[in-house]
């Protein structure tokens, strides 16, 4: 199958593959020999967490933090 990506770095998965991997909104991304592997990742809550994943995002989205912002303050963190 074709896919094309657009000038934001976004591709669209063909729906046969969706169809395969189910309902999967997050992937684990390696580049391998010139390959792009998706891995489909579940997230699940710990057992001790005290704050689920919709409650933090409720919250950066409160303090204004978009993900532009966390993408900057990775890349600033790496380059330390």
């Amino acid at each position: 199958m074709l896919c094309k990506k657009t000038v934001k770095n976004q591709i669209t998965l063909p729906k046969k593959i969706v169809e395969k991997v189910g309902n999967c909104e997050y992937f684990e991304v390696k580049a391998e020999n010139d390959r792009i592997i998706l891995i489909p990742v579940k997230l699940v809550a710990l057992k001790n967490q005290s704050k689920s994943l919709p409650t933090v995002r409720k919250k950066m989205t409160s303090l204004g933090i978009t993900e532009k912002d966390i993408e900057d303050a990775i890349n600033w963190a790496r380059n330390k």
